[in-house]
């Protein structure tokens, strides 16, 4: 494999099969390459006899019109994968044998549990809400941050409106500082529902996540977004995308591992090794005018190697915080066992091995037989210290965190020893085995007020014709932020050779791709 191509995509998660398909769909020529036998990455599938599991992800945001994944899928001529949405979005048990917390879908009714489980904290949500509809009609502009170059700005300065300048006094806030704002502070027990809460979308309590993050997922389980439940399995969405890279005539090569980046002559040489079949690891390598790194931005100074990095990029990606890695318990049980209308998510206030989070299967979603259910329970763990340990502490340390978990969810759930079908644990090691990332970290680098958004890591890189996305770029974690991620650096990647990505909004007001070329359709056409 040793042919020209316009790009390569390294990474095949949703970020890279994002990217790679909106290229493609724009007449590049582009190859994907993935180390692992499938795409997916954190938000990939496996089978366990007749349970199928997901990874990582088990939710999905950006299903609905306008929504990021709506917006790109129209874009590529996709049909959305079948899904249902939430409702309530998640049931937050907060251990203190007080009623759980239900994240209604709609938003009369979440004003309602809210006003009932936290008296007096309504000017703390009708803030969050203000901040979110300006976050929200600012991100349907397709910004681009943190801006790199006078495209870049003119992107960014493009997308802000009324709403945005009142918000960016909040810039250097945090969300416990708007508790503080409302007079909200002294709730405690709101205030351990917003840690458990942003703990999963920004890997930070209260007092660590940026307002203006924290203010929208908070916002994203209600109409007119909401969060949403596959059907089949989360790899319905990593096949939708390969179908369309297929379709334009891009390529995914799987079992490539890049191992080293260099540019030579204005292109970049792509090398590594590709599992051969049965005769071990074959060389390989490519070039190509643009790079899309869809990894951790902690390997980039290994691909790349210290001397070719700027002294200064390099430092800040040295000095990167380790993101957390994951304990995750996958799980069968009898449905019969399981509390009737049991919700399909989950959380609890559990104290050892820390807060849980629960993705319960649904009858006839394709994940466990009939009259059972698959049971996913993660909770964030330190990732690197699981890699310094021998193999006989190490076996003892899994063994106390899969007690850990299974007696948390046994508790939550009423499950009895009798009920369990089948157990299994992963640690960051088993997830560094599967997705490749450094010390099996799960997330980005987490939304706090100086490192989010405009002050986060770029997509655009020092480096020409190298770019980034994934949940360590703007903006930031789960399946609907990664693709604007990858979207951002394809528009970035294409204006550079003189062209326009375009996308529309909702299916009432996006017009088809032929017909916005001819228009002459400006960056920010889309909303």
């Amino acid at each position: 494999m040793d042919q020209g191509v316009d790009a390569v995509v390294v990474g095949a998660g949703i970020a890279g099969l994002t990217a790679a398909a909106l290229l493609a769909h724009e007449g590049l020529q582009v190859e994907l390459l993935e180390a692992h036998g499938q795409s997916g990455g954190c938000a990939g599938t496996f089978r366990r006899g007749p349970y199928v599991f997901d990874v990582g992800a088990t939710q999905v945001a950006g299903l609905e019109p306008g929504g990021s994944h709506a917006r790109i899928f129209r874009h590529l001529g996709l049909d959305l994968p079948a899904a249902t949405p939430l409702d309530p979005g998640c049931v937050v048990h907060l251990g203190d044998g007080s009623r759980p917390v239900s994240l209604w879908r709609n938003p009369q009714r979440w004003r309602e549990e809210r006003s009932r489980q936290f008296p007096g904290s309504e000017a703390f949500w009708q803030l969050c809400s203000r901040i979110h509809a300006a976050n929200w009609s600012f991100a349907g502009r397709d910004p681009v941050l943190p801006p790199r170059s006078p495209w870049d700005l003119a992107r960014l300065l493009g997308a802000l409106g009324p709403g945005n300048l009142a918000t960016s006094l909040l810039l250097g806030a945090t969300v416990a500082d708007l508790l503080r704002l409302c007079g909200c502070s002294g709730d405690l027990r709101l205030r351990r529902f917003l840690d458990l809460q942003l703990r999963l979308y920004s890997q930070e309590p209260a007092d660590r996540t940026a307002a203006l993050y924290g203010a929208t997922v908070l916002a994203m389980a209600q109409e007119p977004h909401g969060l949403w439940h596959l059907h089949g399995s989360m790899q319905n969405l990593s096949t939708a995308l390969e179908q369309a890279l297929s379709a334009a005539g891009g390529r995914i090569r799987l079992r490539h591992r890049v191992e080293h980046l260099q540019r030579h002559g204005g292109r970049w040489r792509v090398q590594g090794h590709r599992q051969g079949d049965g005769r071990g690891p074959v060389p390989f390598h490519c070039e190509a005018a643009d790079v899309v790194l869809a990894i951790p931005p902690q390997g980039l100074p290994a691909l790349l190697g210290a001397e070719a990095l700027p002294g200064s990029y390099r430092a800040r990606l040295t000095g990167l915080p380790d993101p957390s890695g994951a304990l995750v318990l996958y799980a069968a049980v009898d449905r019969r066992a399981l509390p009737q209308d049991c919700p399909g998510h989950l959380q609890t206030d559990w104290p050892d091995p820390g807060p849980l989070f629960l993705s319960v299967s649904q009858p006839g979603d394709g994940r466990a037989p009939e009259g059972q259910a698959t049971v996913i329970a993660s909770v964030f763990t330190p990732a690197r210290p699981w890699f310094g340990l021998e193999p006989g502490a190490y076996r003892a340390a899994k063994r106390e965190a899969l007690d850990g978990i299974q007696r948390g969810v046994a508790q939550l759930l009423g499950l009895a020893p009798a009920d369990w079908r089948h157990v299994e644990l992963a640690t960051p090691r088993g997830f560094a085995r599967w997705t490749g990332r450094p010390f099996g970290f799960v997330g980005g680098l987490g939304q706090r007020p100086g490192s989010f958004g405009p002050f986060g890591l770029a997509s655009r890189t020092p480096l020409e014709g190298l770019w980034l996305c994934g949940d360590a770029i703007h903006p930031g974690e789960g399946t609907a932020g990664v693709s604007l991620s990858a979207l951002m650096a394809c528009r970035q990647l294409l204006a550079r050779r003189g062209r326009n990505l375009v996308l529309g909004g909702t299916p009432a007001t996006a017009a088809p791709r032929r017909e916005r070329e001819l228009s002459g359709a400006s960056e920010e056409a889309g909303a």
